[in-house]
């Protein structure tokens, strides 16, 4: 199989599709490695769901300030205008659709842009949290996941079996593998990682995948 890409890399490659001015919320997990990734001359302004909105990348280790964290508990820095609101107040910019973009994980994404990203099982995020309300009230939600599970099985699939975080809400979903947009109820795939070929790609992905046009190499630096 040829060489996927790191967590780093793909949360790098979904970083150079947020606008300048973007307010955009970052999910728990390696979403919000996204935040370290701002593209030269253009700067998201990212909003964590339990109160602080203009945070920036994680503090060097030894310069946590513990009062600052996210939804995920980790350590946040400060953006010069950065500001913090009450859990409620936050809600409502999600359910308001103040948010531009919704960036999460998932362990599995339907071909009709179904999203499941918790489980009732003993190893799964155990309740689906604020991420209802963020995949129905974001603008445009987008998904970072290995393209596979850690046993080999697809998590594009044609119907989500797990229980499902929201129904038709994803748009864009940037793997270990591709890049792949839902349109019309399908995978489209936009670009994949050097040497791999299409019918390698297929074949570990349990939907269809339809071409748009050309498929791009996926061109990502070493971070």
């Amino acid at each position: 199989m040829t060489a996927k890409l790191s967590n780093a890399q793909i949360a790098w490659r979904a970083a150079q599709d947020i606008a300048d001015g973007a307010y955009v919320n970052l999910g728990i997990g390696f979403p919000e490695m996204v935040a370290k990734f701002q593209p030269p001359g253009r700067q998201a302004v990212f909003h964590t769901e339990n109160g602080v909105l203009g945070f920036g990348e994680a503090p060097a280790p030894g310069t946590e300030d513990w009062d600052l964290i996210n939804a995920g508990k980790k350590a946040i820095t400060l953006k010069p205008g950065a500001a913090f609101f009450h859990h409620a107040d936050s809600f409502a910019m999600v359910r308001g659709g103040h948010l531009d973009v919704a960036i999460l994980g998932a362990y599995q994404v339907a071909e009709t842009g179904d999203l499941a990203n918790w489980s009732t099982g003993p190893k799964g995020v155990p309740a689906v949290g604020g991420a209802m309300d963020l995949v129905h009230g974001a603008k445009r939600v987008a998904v970072l996941t290995d393209h596979v599970t850690k046993d080999g099985k697809p998590k594009l699939v044609e119907k989500c079996t797990l229980p499902l975080t929201g129904v038709g809400c994803v748009t864009r979903v940037y793997t270990s593998l591709a890049v792949v947009d839902i349109e019309d109820g399908h995978f489209v795939l936009r670009e994949k990682v050097a040497g791999l070929s299409f019918d390698d790609l297929q074949a570990v992905t349990g939907a269809k995948l339809h071409l748009g046009g050309p498929v791009a190499d996926i061109d990502v630096p070493e971070v």
